[in-house]
């Protein structure tokens, strides 16, 4: 006997309310005027990818550079207002960005 079968028992004349699905909150960051700097650069012999450029709130930056580290599964680091990524990812970085809808501007190589 599950849970709703015992609540029906206990209370016959109940009736449940539909259940809504959660509505998730998507943060919405500042839109620029002119294009974010996507380039590459070697690092100590490494390859490293630093967008530059944005416009808005520092805290809006940070949260973007988190969620491309995450979904790129690298690691980098937010420095001197430019994101910093662990390797050569600009065309991924590129299309990420414009589809939150940067405009993105690809820069060396």
């Amino acid at each position: 006997m599950d849970l709703h079968e015992q609540l029906k028992k206990l209370f016959p004349d109940h009736e449940p309310l539909p259940e809504e699905a959660p509505v998730k909150e998507e943060k919405v960051l500042f839109i620029q005027n002119e294009p974010m700097i996507c380039k590459f650069e070697k690092r100590k012999g490494k390859p490293t990818t630093i967008i530059e450029g944005y416009e808005g709130d520092e805290e809006d930056f940070k949260i973007l550079a988190k969620e491309l580290k995450t979904k790129l599964s690298v690691g980098g680091t937010f420095k001197d207002n430019a994101i910093i990524i662990q390797g050569d990812y600009r065309d991924k970085i590129m299309e990420m960005l414009k589809q939150k809808g940067f405009k993105v501007k690809r820069v060396g190589g």
